[in-house]
């Protein structure tokens, strides 16, 4: 199976949260006050980041 994360760029607000529990390091550190995907490739779909995003910025789908 592959995931897809999509983040909403008008709710992130850079805080990195996905970033620090992301297990497969899917996330790179803010740019320009946004997360940035830097290798969804690698989501293993445990919705970690999503649960902890404090905006409800992140959603990961089933492809």
């Amino acid at each position: 199976m592959t995931y897809k994360i999509t983040v909403d760029m008008n709710k992130c607000d850079g805080d990195a949260a996905c970033r620090d529990v992301c297990p497969q390091e899917c996330y790179a550190d803010p740019k320009d006050g946004k997360i940035v995907i830097k290798k969804d490739y690698e989501c293993i779909g445990c919705e970690a980041c999503s649960n902890s995003c404090p905006n409800g910025a992140i959603k990961i789908t089933e492809e």
